[in-house]
């Protein structure tokens, strides 16, 4: 029986060594590529990770923190300023020396007609014999109260060192007041001077609710136990040959990369929002408040320190510390900014010749310069703030904030600044006055339930939990932000 060699079958040694296509294994031929790709690989054994570190979790780790909550809503009040200044209109009578009228505090915020049904801005605090001061445009004018009666909006003031108050100018809106203190004869009686009752402290109230996040992994049976030929380690650390691992903790690195970024910019449902209906909510009853619309909404936003002239980049610095100086003067900034803003405040700085070098506390970090290095934050000192400045690759990053700000325009977000430390808050659930940090996720718990992360597994694979020839990893998660006090932050913009 004659036997007839395969197609390209050769048994005759050559009687040189020869590079000749037949030695070698065609990977493109069809009907090679799999014989020799399964038992001859010569492959690079390592992942090739071209796009870096890719997750963006850790900015929420380094700058706030996190506590449970067992409502469907966190309600938290924040105190009012302590002093009682006020903006309004003034007028020339000739009875006394003018007339105040309040239009709005400090902040423009209108006042509330607090003690009857007269016009709005009468809770504004100011009582009879008070010593205020009086300023329009180049003039102040120190005068006493003569007359805030309540429900009324209406100051009747005489002038301590002038005639009269026609040095003030009489413009709309245009005339600040703040009280300084009072004055009173001998032996009167306080009661007697007005009727307006004791100052109180006030609050105003923010809330926030808590949104429901889930994503999840399956991979078949069959696939879960093949083993790979290249050598994948994961964001969190796991390595090793299997492709579902890997797959796995991609999937679970990038639901933690949606916690934070939803947590940075979610908005809460208009009064026109057709998601209710979606999700089955009432009305205006969907999403929660990310950090930059609440900082955009109630806090305070920049379009300066933009590269363009290092001198320029200073003063309007400087404008940033005058305004955090209105608000409260917190002495510990964070600063999360995008690599051309980053690079700004580099050359501004230089321009001062190495101004603040070395005089930074580094407070937060427990005055550890080397901590804060380690973190990627390096710090600098201007006036009597301290910064600690670390460039955010969130915001840099072509596939999450920064190829949206690449299009964006002026509404293309380049940094936070965000202050350190702990404020002072009315706790509702618990009736009192607690420390809480500026920034902090709440996460739905109870004694039998904790939201802050679940996983779990079903399917067949491992610890069968159904008859589904499949491993299926799910996680959720049900949190939102707390920004209090933003009007100490500030969107860069």
């Amino acid at each position: 029986m004659a036997i007839t060699p395969g197609e390209n079958l050769n048994s005759v040694p050559a009687s040189q060594q020869q590079a000749l296509s037949s030695n070698y294994i065609d990977f493109a031929d069809a009907d090679n590529a799999g014989w020799g790709q399964q038992y001859l690989p010569d492959l690079m054994e390592k992942e090739a990770e071209v796009f870096g570190q890719r997750t963006i979790a850790g900015f929420l780790d380094k700058v706030g923190a996190e506590e449970a909550m067992s409502a469907d809503q966190v309600v938290w009040s924040e105190q009012s300023r302590l002093h009682i200044s006020l903006k309004g209109t003034i007028a020339h009578t000739t009875d006394t020396n003018g007339v105040f009228t309040v239009t709005s505090d400090i902040d423009g915020n209108v006042l509330a007609d607090g003690f009857g049904t007269n016009a709005v801005g009468d809770d504004h605090g100011v009582r009879n014999h008070d010593i205020v001061l009086l300023s329009t445009p180049g003039v102040v004018v120190r005068a006493m109260v003569k007359t805030a009666a309540d429900n009324s909006n209406v100051i009747s003031l005489m002038a301590y060192d002038k005639v009269d108050l026609s040095d003030l100018a009489v413009t709309v809106g245009g005339c600040t007041l703040l009280v300084i203190g009072s004055e009173f004869k001998k032996g009167d009686d306080y009661d007697g001077s007005s009727s307006r009752g004791s100052n109180e402290a006030s609050f105003k109230t923010f809330t926030n609710k808590p949104i429901i996040m889930k994503d999840f992994y399956s991979v078949s049976g069959s696939d879960a136990s093949r083993v790979g030929w290249v050598e994948v380690t994961g964001e969190s650390g796991q390595n090793g040959y299997m492709w579902y691992l890997k797959a796995e903790g991609d999937t679970r690195a990038r639901f933690n990369d949606y916690l934070e970024m939803t947590m940075l910019e979610a908005v809460k449902g208009s009064s026109t929002n057709v998601v209710d209906t979606e999700l089955g909510a009432s009305a205006n009853n969907v999403g929660t408040q990310g950090l930059f619309d609440a900082i955009e909404k109630r806090g305070n936003v920049t379009s300066g320190v933009t590269g363009v002239n290092a001198a320029t980049d200073l003063a309007e610095f400087d404008a940033i510390l005058a305004e955090f100086d209105s608000q409260g003067a917190i002495e510990e900034y964070m600063m999360f900014v995008n690599r051309s803003t980053s690079l700004a405040m580099d050359d501004m700085l230089a321009s001062m010749n190495s101004y603040g070098a070395g005089g930074t506390s580094y407070g937060v970090f427990d005055n550890d310069e080397d901590m804060a290095l380690n973190l990627g934050f390096s710090g600098f000192r201007r006036g009597s703030y301290d910064f600690y400045k670390s460039d955010f690759r969130y915001l840099n990053d072509k596939a999450t904030r920064g190829g949206i700000n690449a299009t964006a325009g002026s509404a293309a977000i380049r940094g936070v600044m965000i202050p350190a430390g702990t404020s002072t808050v009315y706790d509702q659930s618990l009736g009192k006055n607690l420390k809480r940090p500026f920034l902090h996720v709440r996460y739905r718990a109870s004694a039998t339930d904790n939201r802050k992360m679940k996983t779990w597994t079903t399917g067949s694979v491992g610890a069968a939990t159904s008859a589904l020839d499949a491993m299926e990893i799910h996680m959720l998660s049900e949190r939102c932000l707390v920004t209090q006090g933003a009007n100490n932050f500030m969107l860069m913009k």
